[in-house]
C-alpha cells in the first residue's frame, strides 16, 4: 500500500518567484499586458483628476460671486427709520458658522472733486464710514494704494471704490478730495467687485473718523456675513434674532446667491461623472488582463502537463497563475497611477487651474489594479489546474 504524502505547500517566496516567472520569460508580452491595465488605471486616474481639477476652479470662480455671502439690512421706509445696533457686528461674529462679517455705514455727506464744485452734486457716489476687515468679507482687493488701517482709519483719509475713482477723475493716491467742509487724502483704489456695484460707487471712509469728522452715529447700515456654505441657510435663519434681539421683523437678510444653486449642481454633476468614467477604466482593464492570461494558459500547456507530471498539485498550479495576473495586474496599476498622475499635473499646469488627484482615486488605482487581477485570473489560473497532465503534454 502507498503511504499518504501531504502535498507540499509553497511558501510566500516560492509561489512568488513562479508568479513572476511568466512574466520574466516573456517580457515583451507581460510589458503590453501590463501597458494594458496601466491605460486603464492611467485613465481613471486622468478622468478623476482632470475633471477635480477643473471643478475646484469652477467652484472658486463661483465661491468668488459671494455663494457664501449675506447681506443685511435694516428694513427700508419705517417711521421712524429703523437703525441696525452698533453692536450688531460682533454679535453676528459669534454665530458658530459664521467666518467673517463687517459692516459699512451710509454717512449721508457728499464727495467732491474740490471746495468749487457744487457742494449738492455728489456724482452719484455714496460716503460710506468702513471697518477695518471690509475687503475679506466681500471678496475685495487694492487695485492701487492701500486699504485703510489702525492708523489712517482714525485720520482724513479715503480709499475709492473702482468707480468712484472715475467719475472723481483719481488715477493715483495722495490726491485730496472734499466731504463735507473737510479735505480728505487718497489713500487707496479699489479693483472692481462685479458682485456689489454699489461698492463701486462708494468712497471709504475709516470707521473712527467718520465719528469724529463726519458726525457718524456709529449704527452700520449693511452688514456683509460670510458662512460656511453648507449651513448658510440656518445663518440666514438666525440673523434677524441675532442683529436685534428686540425686533427682530425690523432686519432684512438678503436669499443666498443664486451661484450656490449652481455650485452644489456642478458638484452632483461632476461626482455622477466620475464615477461612471473609473468603472468603465476599470473594466477595460480587467479584460485585458483576462484575454492576456488566458492566452498565457494556452501556449504554456506544456509547461503546466510537465509540472503536473513531476508532483505540482493543482493548488500549486492555481497559485502560480492567480500570482501571475495579480502580479501583472499591479506592476500596470503602478505604472498606470504615475502616468495618470503625470498627465494630470501636466494639464492643470497649462490651464492654470488649482492640482486636485483625489485620493480615493490614487487608492483605487493601486487597490484595484490587484482586485482586477485577482478577478480577471481566477477562470485561468482554475483552467490551468484542470488541465490533466497527459492531455496537456500531447497538445503542447
Amino acid at each position: 500500500m502507498i503511504p499518504y504524502t501531504k502535498p507540499v505547500r509553497l511558501g510566500l517566496a516560492d509561489l512568488l518567484g513562479l508568479g513572476l516567472l511568466g512574466l520574466r520569460t516573456r517580457k515583451a508580452r507581460a510589458a503590453l499586458s501590463a501597458l494594458g491595465i496601466a491605460i486603464g488605471i492611467a485613465t481613471m486616474i486622468v478622468v478623476t483628476g482632470i475633471p477635480a481639477s477643473s471643478q475646484a476652479q469652477l467652484m472658486r470662480e463661483l465661491s468668488a460671486l459671494g455663494t457664501n455671502m449675506l447681506e443685511v439690512r435694516a428694513m427700508p421706509d419705517q417711521d421712524p427709520p429703523v437703525l441696525l445696533p452698533a453692536e450688531s457686528v460682533g454679535m453676528v461674529q459669534r454665530i458658530g458658522p459664521v467666518t467673517r462679517a463687517s459692516a459699512v455705514a451710509n454717512t449721508h455727506t457728499v464727495v467732491r472733486r474740490s471746495d468749487r464744485t457744487d457742494p449738492d452734486d455728489n456724482s452719484g457716489l455714496t460716503v460710506l464710514a468702513s471697518r477695518l476687515d471690509l475687503l475679506p468679507a466681500i471678496n475685495a482687493r487694492v487695485h492701487r494704494g492701500q486699504w485703510l488701517n489702525e492708523a489712517t482709519s482714525h485720520f482724513p483719509a479715503v480709499v475709492l471704490g473702482s468707480e468712484a475713482a472715475i467719475r472723481l477723475g483719481v488715477t493715483g493716491t495722495g490726491r485730496q478730495l472734499m466731504i463735507r467742509d473737510k479735505w480728505f487724502t487718497v489713500t487707496g483704489i479699489l479693483a472692481s467687485v462685479p458682485l456689489l456695484p454699489e461698492i463701486d460707487r462708494s468712497v471709504f471712509v475709516g470707521w473712527p473718523a467718520a465719528q469724529t469728522e463726519l458726525g457718524f452715529d456709529g449704527h452700520p447700515t449693511v452688514l456683509y456675513v460670510q458662512s460656511r456654505e453648507p449651513a448658510i441657510e440656518q445663518v440666514r435663519g438666525v440673523l434677524p434674532e441675532t442683529v436685534d434681539p428686540g425686533q427682530p421683523a425690523n432686519v432684512m437678510v438678503s436669499r443666498p446667491s443664486d451661484a450656490l444653486a449652481a455650485k452644489r449642481a456642478t458638484e452632483t454633476a461632476f461626482s455622477a461623472l466620475f464615477l461612471g468614467l473609473a468603472g468603465v477604466a476599470l473594466l477595460v482593464g480587467g479584460i485585458g488582463v483576462a484575454n492576456t492570461m488566458v492566452i498565457s494558459v494556452l501556449e504554456r500547456r506544456g509547461e503546466i502537463g510537465l509540472r503536473r507530471a513531476l508532483g505540482a498539485n493543482r493548488g500549486q498550479i492555481r497559485g502560480q497563475f492567480l500570482t501571475e495576473a495579480v502580479a501583472l495586474a499591479t506592476l500596470g496599476g503602478i505604472a498606470g497611477t504615475v502616468l495618470g498622475a503625470a498627465a494630470t499635473v501636466g494639464y492643470a499646469a497649462y490651464h492654470d487651474w488649482p492640482l486636485v488627484i483625489p485620493l480615493s482615486a490614487t487608492f483605487a488605482g493601486l487597490g484595484g489594479a490587484v482586485v482586477v487581477g485577482v478577478v480577471a485570473g481566477v477562470y485561468p489560473s482554475m483552467r490551468a489546474a484542470g488541465l490533466p497532465p497527459t492531455e496537456a503534454l500531447a497538445t503542447a
